[in-house]
């Protein structure tokens, strides 16, 4: 999460949750004596004759996903590549790939110039033509298919889980005819996670806040992917999903009265770097001394693109957090 997604995605979810519900599923049907593989996408079916041969991604998070795939070489833009940095293995096979925007998605002209054929994108946010952004209408008119991260559907963006991200390996998996490849990485992460249910099973389960702060502005999260990946964690978050402050979003602004009211155990924040890091923790320490979580200094920062739909870094953050909660 990052303060455009955060503000922005707030903005766009009112259309958005006019969307049918999503989820994938994958199946292959014989079409004309040829083989289709349809993935069941927000709503869609999203259909390939043969694996994508120019394929963007608007986000990095889905661009380490792909080459992570085996699929780099069929890369040919990439979006919002500020958000986040890229491992440097995954940079280093993507260097050559052109960049079409990097603090926001592209806008309409740059994505169609890049003739794509298939468009990967974390939640369907970059999709709104009222931002000036391509639709996936327009981009579907164009001959490019779309693939929204299961857990950045519109109507499935409070209720998302770490388990959606399976569901994206084993769909774009499927598209690109990575199958062996796609298990691999399940099943690499499935063990990952049961490693981190084993370490915690026998610990306390702490209470936790997941907090974004910008300057003086204080958001809590308590739905979503981000929500589930603390409760994967081994956290209790002092934010339900069934507030109704959380009824159309995952996340809320809140006065530091109500977070110091629920008195956490641990405090969990996105960064985007050492300097946003830095600033949140002094918002902490200086606006809440006498909680818990600062007294205890169990002050847990994650990276903001781990906690993104559909991507590897679920995992790590699931990891991160349940270490900082020890």
């Amino acid at each position: 999460m990052n303060t455009i997604r955060l503000a922005a995605t707030a903005a766009a979810v009112a259309s958005l949750l006019t969307v049918a519900a999503c989820g994938s599923g994958v199946e292959a049907a014989r079409a004309s004596g040829e083989t289709t593989t349809t993935v069941e996408n927000c709503g869609r079916t999203v259909g390939v004759d043969a694996p994508p041969q120019r394929v963007v991604t608007l986000s990095p998070s889905q661009t380490e996903l792909l080459v992570e795939l085996g699929v780099a070489d069929a890369l040919v833009g990439l979006g919002q590549t500020d958000t986040s940095p890229l491992p440097p293995r995954i940079a280093a096979e993507v260097a050559d790939v052109p960049v079409l925007s990097t603090d926001t998605p592209p806008n309409r002209e740059v994505l169609l110039d890049a003739a794509p054929d298939f468009v990967v994108s974390p939640t369907e946010y970059e999709f709104t033509a009222e931002q000036g952004f391509a639709s996936i209408e327009q981009l579907g008119g164009a001959g490019a298919q779309v693939y929204v991260a299961a857990g950045g559907c519109a109507e499935r963006r409070t209720s998302a889980s770490v388990e959606d991200l399976f569901t994206d390996i084993d769909g774009l998996g499927a598209v690109f005819d990575r199958t062996e490849r796609a298990e691999e990485l399940i099943a690499q992460s499935r063990a990952r996670l049961a490693a981190v249910d084993e370490q915690t099973s026998a610990g306390p389960q702490r209470t936790v806040a997941q907090v974004y702060v910008e300057g003086n502005s204080l958001s809590v999260i308590g739905a979503g992917v981000e929500a589930d990946i603390v409760a994967r964690a081994g956290g209790k978050n002092v934010f339900r999903p069934d507030e109704p402050m959380f009824s159309s979003f995952f996340a809320a602004t809140v006065g530091p009265e109500e977070l110091a009211a629920r008195d956490p155990e641990a405090l969990v924040f996105a960064v985007s770097d050492d300097a946003q890091r830095d600033a949140t923790l002094d918002y902490l320490r200086t606006t809440f001394p006498d909680m818990r979580a600062v007294r205890d200094d169990r002050l847990v920062a994650v990276p903001g693109s781990d906690l993104f739909p559909g991507t590897l870094g679920n995992v790590t953050a699931v990891e991160a957090i349940a270490a900082g909660l020890r």
